[in-house]
């Protein structure tokens, strides 16, 4: 489909750039993946979005944002609207990252009885470093075959698919000691050298799928022990951060843990969750 012509920007233009980009570009933005994922794009991100989004008008032929945009709300759920998200989503992990809550989940992995069964969410897995490190964590903790089920999720579908590989640069490996390399990693050889991969029996721990928050159309028939949900409400205005929490609610077993990111705060959400450490809650 070939673009129309781009109608008379509206709002102040930033000079020098490939496309127009006005306020009216960057409203429209902020409304569009605000609807579709939730996200409350703040009025200091013009140049991120403008640079991400640069490159969805290059792949898809089209000459300005005001035409992109506009094919894109007429497309309803076509699949650029997933990449659309992709693009506009941020993606920054590490292995064991808030090592503290690591040392809470081996806690509470212990206090129950051995063959004790754990199900567990990730809901914003990233490129995997996560829910991987919450693998390791139930090994370490549970004996070699526990019983022990890790659902990983996220709305990205890039970042999903390169989780769902393990495959990592040696040199990125931050949060990961020697000992547990040597347990958890297969060193890339030859063509490879300087990639490891996560070991295939932990893998097969995970099962990787895409969740939007937003929705309530959650697939969980199994209510979790545990759910990760890190870092990923400091993106939800107040409105969003009550509804996602009300839907974590609901597929938690009553006692089960929550952890969140060291920036989030649901003190006045305190009929759902009781704060039982640092940053991480006690499902009511």
């Amino acid at each position: 489909m070939r673009p129309s012509p781009a109608a008379a920007p509206t709002g102040p233009v930033l000079e020098g750039r490939e496309f127009v980009w006005t306020d009216a570009d960057f409203e429209r933005v902020q409304s569009l993946i605000y609807k579709h994922a939730g996200i409350k794009l703040h009025d200091g991100k013009h140049a991120m979005v403008y640079s991400r989004l640069s490159r969805r008008l290059r792949d898809t032929g089209h000459n300005s944002f005001r035409d992109y945009l506009g094919w894109l709300e007429h497309s309803t759920d076509g699949p650029e609207w997933q990449e659309f998200v992709n693009a506009l989503t941020t993606n920054l992990t590490a292995f064991f990252r808030e090592q503290h809550h690591f040392e809470i989940l081996a806690t509470l992995f212990k206090s129950k009885p051995a063959n004790t069964p754990w199900n567990v969410w990730c809901s914003a897995s990233s490129t995997g470093e996560e829910p991987y490190s919450i693998a390791m964590t139930a090994l370490e903790n549970l004996g070699p075959s526990p019983t022990f089920k890790l659902t990983a999720s996220d709305i990205d579908s890039k970042v999903l698919a390169s989780a769902a590989q393990g495959i990592y640069r040696l040199e990125n490996l931050k949060g990961l000691d020697q000992g547990r390399m040597q347990k958890f990693l297969l060193r890339g050889k030859g063509d490879n050298a300087g990639l490891v991969r996560i070991k295939p029996e932990l893998r097969r721990m995970i099962d990787f799928i895409s969740v939007n928050l937003i929705r309530d159309d959650w697939p969980f028939r199994e209510h979790f022990d545990v759910v990760f949900c890190r870092n990923v409400m400091i993106y939800f205005d107040a409105a969003t951060q009550r509804a996602v929490l009300e839907r974590i609610h609901r597929v938690m077993k009553p006692g089960a843990t929550l952890f969140v990111g060291h920036a989030e705060n649901f003190s006045e959400s305190r009929d759902l969750f009781i704060l039982r450490g640092k940053t991480s809650y006690e499902r009511c």
